[in-house]
């Protein structure tokens, strides 16, 4: 991976909340093959299951992490919509995994698509639309 992209990935991982939760790259040299988290006490809700907000916002993650290699180092994007689908509860100390593809690169968008399993079983999917901005903004 070179250099700015694999620094463009370090400041996604560096978020406060990716840090706090655990989550890592499938792939260390490959940020679009997805990302890994182990359900631990930091993400599990009152019913002892990962809560729902935190997938859906790991959803999103991994979607910027897939399209990142494909950003200029100009462009930036920002998410403006998801719509996710929690398909089944994730117990603690359950291996999620996320991956995400694109879909389809238009001039000032994007859209995405991620999807959430443990084992072979999916558990979450989300629609992601991203707007592509200049860098700085």
């Amino acid at each position: 991976m070179e250099a700015a992209l694999a620094g463009r990935v370090r400041g996604v991982l560096d978020v406060a909340l990716h840090r706090f939760l655990g989550i890592t790259l499938v792939d260390p040299d490959d940020p679009a093959r997805g990302i890994t988290l182990v359900v631990g006490d930091e993400a599990v809700n009152n019913t002892d299951v990962l809560h729902g907000g935190i997938v859906t916002a790991l959803l999103d993650v991994a979607c910027y992490l897939t399209l990142l290699p494909q950003l200029t180092p100009e462009e930036n994007a920002l998410t403006h919509d998801v719509t996710a689908s929690l398909i089944r509860p994730v117990p603690r100390d359950a291996h999620l995994q996320i991956q995400a593809s694109v879909i389809r690169r238009g001039r000032t968008l994007v859209f995405l698509r991620a999807e959430a399993t443990v084992g072979d079983s999916v558990v979450a999917v989300a629609q992601v639309t991203k707007t592509l901005i200049r860098s700085g903004i």
